[in-house]
This record gives structure tokens, C-alpha cells and sequence, in this order.
């Protein structure tokens, strides 16, 4: 059986649903959605999509430290955008936190997202 552990922090948003904020197995971990909330007041961060997605890689950042890792753990990064317009801004950004080799990913344009959020993302670290 494999090792499974919770992961969580309070440095990133708590779940706000039936869910975790990320699962440990072995050496692979599961990550939950990041939608841009302020960890603390639990709201989003601002209307602006910079603000929003620095705060999304904020918060994948402290789930990822918890887990033991950081976001040069993550392998697969997947991003949901309300507007694939956004799509520059996101690699410009993404550019400051993530250094070669860089995590497979994945765009995905979407209608909505929780809270009214512009942005989300969810991943897998290996650690």
C-alpha cells in the first residue's frame, strides 16, 4: 500500500469543499486547485490578473513547501483561464518563479471559476 499523506498549510488558502489541499504518495504529490485568496482573509487578492496570478504561484509555492518541495517540484502544471487572452501575461509571470527545465503544462480556457477568480491552477510535484 502505498504512503498517503495530507498536506496542508496555512500559508496557502484552507479548501473551501470536500477536498484537500494536496495529497502526498510516496514521492508524488497532488495538487489541488489555487485559486487567487489571500491565505489570511480568504478573498481574492484583487480584480487585476497580474495581482492574481502572482498570488495563485504564491499560494502553489507554500502548498509546495509544505509538502517538503517547492515549485521547482512541480512537474505538471495545469492553468485555467477565463480568458486565454491572459495567456502572455501568465508566461511573463511564470518566467519569475520558474527556471529551465520547465513543468509540462497545460492552458485551458474555462467560463468561470470559484469565487469569480480569473485564474486557477493545479499541478503534480515529484519530490
Amino acid at each position: 500500500m502505498a504512503n498517503k499523506a495530507i498536506i496542508q498549510t496555512d500559508q496557502a488558502p484552507g479548501a473551501i469543499g470536500t477536498y484537500s489541499q494536496a495529497i502526498k504518495i510516496n514521492n508524488t504529490v497532488y495538487l489541488s486547485g489555487q485559486i487567487p485568496l489571500d491565505p489570511k482573509e480568504m478573498v481574492l487578492v484583487s480584480e487585476d490578473i497580474k495581482d492574481q496570478i502572482n498570488q495563485v504561484f504564491l499560494n502553489l509555492k507554500a502548498v509546495c513547501e509544505a509538502a517538503g518541495g517547492d515549485l521547482s517540484n512541480i512537474v505538471k502544471l495545469n492553468i485555467f483561464l477565463t480568458d486565454l487572452n491572459h495567456f502572455s501575461i501568465v508566461n511573463d509571470i511564470m518566467s519569475q518563479y520558474f527556471i529551465e527545465p520547465y513543468p509540462a503544462r497545460a492552458a485551458i480556457g474555462v467560463n468561470s471559476l470559484p469565487k469569480g477568480s480569473q485564474v486557477e491552477m493545479d499541478g503534480i510535484v515529484v519530490i
